[in-house]
């Protein structure tokens, strides 16, 4: 059994996905992976969620246990005989303390920043309101949601599904080699968005190849509550 590295609680994800040419995903794409496609398209997803009740080795964080985190992912798929892995690559991954940021890059050689974060949450019997924000440059960006209370599971072959069901991350070490590791968390469910926006400079942030999302509207955008999840501490080399 394979010793669990990382336990925390992910609550309240938000994530606006945006269709992109696959050309642009390429260079980010490990070894030994490829692009995994909904109807034919490939996403990015912008994603705001609460990192909670952090531990190392179950050994909780007074300090930095609870923290906003921002990433910019993409979704792959690593076929090994007859199991297809689902899972995602992270462009970048922003939190507001530096020690996160350079463990997660020194043990994974991940893609951490270290910036200012904040969030804001409001809710009551009826709807829920949830603000994420990081100063880049000296500019907050944002996104956020409002939502009704639902929680609605996930159904087959739904663009939900293909977004939320990843168990698997995989990490670009260089151009020979990569690396896997497990995400261990239940279903989640979902709560239906009645309105949003976003405030996000993607060249700044994530470079040029993103600059175009700047002016360009979400084909779509989710709310899962979340829950518990799991790492290990071991990653798979190939």
């Amino acid at each position: 059994m394979r010793k669990i590295f990382l336990k925390a609680s992910w609550e309240n994800l938000v994530m606006a996905n945006y269709e992109v040419d696959p050309s642009i995903l390429k260079p980010y794409l490990p070894k030994g992976v490829e692009l995994d496609y909904y109807k034919y398209k490939t996403y990015v997803s912008l994603v705001g969620f609460m990192f909670k009740k952090t531990s190392l080795f179950g050994i909780p964080i007074p300090f930095f246990g609870s923290f906003e985190e921002i990433n910019l992912r993409f979704y792959v798929k690593r076929v090994v005989g007859n199991k297809v892995k689902k899972g995602v690559v992270f462009i970048n991954e922003t939190v507001p303390f530096k020690i996160v940021a350079l463990l997660a890059n020194k043990l994974y050689k991940e893609h951490y920043i270290s910036i200012p974060t904040k969030n804001k949450l409001n809710s009551n019997k009826e709807s829920t309101n949830i603000v994420y924000e990081w100063e880049q440059n000296k500019r907050w960006n944002s996104i956020s949601v409002n939502a009704d209370t639902s929680k609605n599971k996930i159904e087959i072959a739904s663009m939900e599904e293909f977004i939320f069901e990843r168990y698997f991350g995989f990490t670009k070490i260089d151009k020979n080699n990569s690396q896997e590791y497990r995400i261990a968390h239940p279903k989640w469910v979902t709560s239906n968005i009645l309105n949003h926006e976003i405030n996000c400079d993607f060249g700044t942030m994530y470079g040029p190849a993103f600059a175009h999302l700047n002016n360009k509207k979400p084909e779509s955008i989710f709310l899962a509550s979340g829950s518990k999840v799991a790492i290990n501490w071991l990653r798979d080399k190939f």
